[in-house]
């Protein structure tokens, strides 16, 4: 039995019964379902949630505007249910606060299977990395120079300031950060941080190191600290401090 709560927002009642039915099989119980936006949010604000499955085209309001006001209120994992499979809709339900993206017609026992996967990554314990040596084992404090991840308080700092970061983005961040100037590629971050091993997403990596990038570099376009390894993936690096 899992305590985590899922809500799903879609207006297909045989797609919310099918996932009911196998999330239920799977040990889910917590289970809440409205088929409007209106009343996802009325939900949400009333049961909290730790995933939201929430559909793209809604009677009253799509499931990208509806992103950035989950986002405002709660940080639960948000994976996306849609129809809708061009690039852009993928780039644009990223860029909105969603931290996964499945395209209908899908197989129940997959959703089921990537919020086991999120709940592995979220119980389990940091991976420690020789190249963290300096930084500090009772605060969990990684600090690159012009920023600094405080893991205990969740907390990512842009030149002292806090800066808000989504929940999947940090956790790619928070990986790199254990694991500094080790190069990974797009399927090990995606098995690394999305936990489902076999179905590496390119565009779902590369969405959240544009998110990164936007945050923790002076100049996105022109990394410093997040870098791009021609032809084998990415690495975090320490700057000098001058």
């Amino acid at each position: 039995m899992y305590p985590t709560r899922i809500l799903i927002i879609d207006d297909e009642k045989a797609i919310v019964q099918m996932i009911e039915i196998a999330l239920r099989k799977e040990g889910f119980q917590n289970l809440y379902s409205a088929g409007t936006a209106t009343d996802g949010m009325e939900l949400l604000r009333a049961n909290g949630a730790d995933v939201i499955l929430l559909d793209v085209m809604l009677p009253d309001r799509t499931g990208f505007e509806l992103g950035p006001q989950i986002r405002a209120l709660s940080n639960a994992h948000l994976i996306y249910l849609t129809a809708r499979t061009t690039d852009l809709d993928r780039l644009t339900g990223f860029a909105v606060g969603g931290d996964d993206y499945v395209t209908k017609p899908f197989n129940p026992l997959e959703i089921a299977a990537r919020i086991k996967a999120r709940l592995r990554r979220d119980s389990a314990e940091p991976i420690a990395s020789p190249k963290a040596s300096s930084i500090s084992d009772s605060r969990r404090l990684y600090d690159f120079g012009g920023f600094m991840l405080d893991e205990r308080a969740g907390e990512l700092r842009v030149s002292g300031t806090p800066v808000p970061c989504p929940a999947q983005a940090y956790q790619l961040l928070l990986f790199l950060c254990q694991n500094p100037d080790i190069v990974f590629s797009k399927s090990q971050l995606y098995e690394s941080v999305w936990g489902f091993d076999g179905l590496s997403d390119d565009n779902t990596v590369m969405v959240h190191i544009r998110k990164i990038r936007e945050r923790i570099e002076p100049d996105p376009s022109n990394p410093r600290y997040l870098l791009t390894v021609r032809g084998l993936g990415y690495k975090l690096v320490r700057v000098n401090r001058s």
